[in-house]
């Protein structure tokens, strides 16, 4: 899925990467039923919730806005002097409303939530003042006029709700009264901070990176003007090419040149992100070594597996890496890659059901193939996640890139990691269904809270269900999707020892990209796109997925050992999503004082 934010307010104080969206029609979908009214405690919970929501679409709104809250869908991030103040200022009282309010509070659940909130502000608090402190202030422009434009420009919000987006575009440009362009104001901040002495510039792959997904970024954002007839856009839009040119201009001129050409972060910059942001919990070093033994172990699974399949294709190799690239050899071309994953959806929800794994949503699950915008802004598989706040019906969509822009189309990157037969097993059960999607979905289904749905939000959790649900889906498919269903897993115990051993320096980015080709088997583009996740497009989040899946398999290893015969494996499941995103210690404490007891109990 590939999520960059413990929650939607990460990015009220620094700005992030923001998942992408489509600009392809998608299929429609008849709307769902609506949910039953949520339990009373979840109803106050939310409450206290809608006041948290508030304070994220003043300092952020277009991450509010993708979460649903449509009262700023006219509104811009804030960069103009003082900005990061007035955000800590409104940060330090909500945290203040917020521990009154749970000194108030009887109903332990709801002071969970609380505390969840307290929590989310706290983190993002010291996120701040640690990126103020190690460096230059830097916002991808071209990236953050994308997301905000397209939050609102898709086929599932509203058409009165998409006109906002001229509104938001006159804002950006600087031609609304009283606004000025965010290209400029990016240009002034970062200039300001370039004063303050031993703040680190960005990194040179990444300011190179940005440069050449910019222009892709601003034409796909035309096309979407275009296509869903955004009156009056023209002349606003036609400043903003302008000013993101400047911008770019600038960026080479000044920055590129003075760019940092060393991708490690801090020490303690790296470690705060892998638990606040992430929900690693542990040291990365700890997790380094783990991630390696398991490496070797998945290693040991695939070759058997591989051997097999060799013999039933009559290969005459049956090493894992040579029967994987035969297996590649199986392209998907144009339609029929969608038409492949669509009909693995249908197959994997008949195992879903057949098998008891676990409940499925109501709502069916949507995929799609990724744009050039879309791959440029974010290009590795991902689900993005439908609006969880006043959710009518909006659906999560899993979106398959197919390469990585470059401005020469001779030097595109394309991949073959997701365009072969056997892949589309495990991608669609990580991405889609018993994945992402079907988790998405049953938050919205479920009456989670908003705290344990948005504020908690951590990618351990999501990522190693997404990890796990791999997992549980894999004895049911054919010897080929099990096999690179085992490489998928081998690529997370490979993130798992990658992303930190980059970071201390124990490992050079030719090194990290040499296993990857090699022994994990992946194309160029792909590994390409994973070192750039390792070293300046999201550093730590990468080694979520195996650390998640560990502690969701540890979890449900000491739940089946309490309640013996008694465990059921789709009832565990259903429970585990019905917490919301809770991070690893919260989740096993209400799986084994509400789920192992009272089952046990039974």
């Amino acid at each position: 899925m590939r999520t960059s934010r413990r929650v939607a307010i990460a990015i009220m104080l620094v700005v992030a990467a923001t998942p992408a969206s489509s600009d392809q029609q998608a299929p429609a979908a008849a709307p769902p039923s609506r949910p039953a009214p949520p339990p009373a405690w979840v109803a106050r919970s939310n409450a206290h919730a809608d006041f948290a929501v508030t304070l994220v679409a003043r300092f952020q709104p277009e991450g509010a806005g993708q979460l649903g809250v449509t009262s700023v869908d006219d509104q811009i991030l804030d960069l103009t002097p003082g900005y990061r103040e007035r955000a800590r200022k409104a940060n330090d009282d909500a945290i203040a409303e917020l521990r009154k309010r749970m000194a108030d509070e009887t109903d332990p659940r709801v002071r969970q939530d609380l505390e969840i909130m307290v929590e989310a502000f706290e983190d993002n608090q010291a996120q701040s003042r640690m990126q103020e402190k190690h460096f230059v202030t830097y916002v991808n422009v071209p990236q953050l006029v994308f997301f905000g434009l397209r939050s609102l420009l898709d086929d599932q919000v509203p058409a009165e709700r998409r006109k906002a987006a001229l509104a938001r575009l006159r804002r950006y440009a600087g031609v609304a009264p009283g606004s000025a362009p965010i290209a400029e104001l990016a240009i002034a901040r970062a200039r300001e901070s370039m004063q303050e002495p031993g703040r680190l510039l960005p990194f040179k792959d990444e300011l190179e990176r940005n440069l050449t997904n910019s222009p892709v970024l601003v034409e796909g954002l035309g096309s979407l003007l275009k296509k869903y007839g955004i009156e009056g856009h023209e002349a606003a839009f036609g400043k903003l090419k302008e000013q993101v040119a400047a911008h770019d201009a600038w960026v080479r001129a000044e920055l590129l040149p003075r760019a940092r050409t060393d991708y490690r972060l801090p020490a303690e910059v790296y470690a705060f992100g892998l638990k606040a942001t992430y929900g690693v919990d542990v040291p990365p070093d700890e997790l380094a070594a783990i991630a390696r033994a398991a490496f070797a172990d998945i290693q040991a699974q695939m070759q058997a597996i591989a051997a097999q399949v060799a013999r039933q294709r009559g290969l005459a190799d049956g090493d894992y890496r040579a029967v994987i690239r035969e297996l590649k050899k199986e392209q998907l071309v144009g339609e029929a890659i969608l038409l492949r994953y669509q009909e693995r959806l249908r197959q994997l929800e008949e195992i879903i059901t057949r098998e008891k794994l676990v409940t499925l949503p109501q709502r069916p699950a949507r995929i799609r193939l990724a744009t050039a915008a879309e791959s440029a802004q974010q290009p590795a598989p991902n689900m993005r996640p439908p609006r969880l706040l006043g959710n009518t019906g909006e659906q999560g969509e899993f979106i398959l890139p197919l390469n990585i822009p470059a401005k020469d189309p001779a030097q595109q990157k394309t991949y073959d990691d997701f365009t072969f037969d056997a892949a589309a097993w495990t991608l669609t059960a990580h991405e889609a269904r018993p994945g992402h999607e079907m988790q998405f979905a049953r938050l919205l289904e479920g009456g989670v809270s908003t705290a344990r749905a948005i504020f908690a939000f951590n990618s351990t959790n999501v990522e190693g269900w997404g990890l796990y649900a791999e997992r549980i889906a894999m004895p049911f498919m054919p010897l080929e999707g099990q096999l690179i269903s085992l490489q998928h897993r081998l690529m997370r115990a490979a993130r798992a020892f990658c992303d930190p051993d980059l970071q201390a320096g124990r490992m050079t980015p030719e090194q990290a990209k040499a296993l990857l080709t090699k022994d994990v088997v992946l194309s160029d583009a792909m590994a390409t796109q994973e070192v750039e996740r390792y070293t300046f497009r999201m550093p730590g989040q990468a080694t979520s997925y195996f650390y998640g899946y560990t502690r969701l398999n540890e979890l449900r290893a000491e739940v089946e050992t309490r309640m013996g015969p008694a465990f059921d494996a789709r009832a565990f499941h259903d429970f585990v999503l019905s917490q919301g995103l809770l991070p690893p210690a919260l989740l096993r404490k209400a799986v084994m004082e509400e789920f192992a007891t009272a089952k046990a109990a039974s």
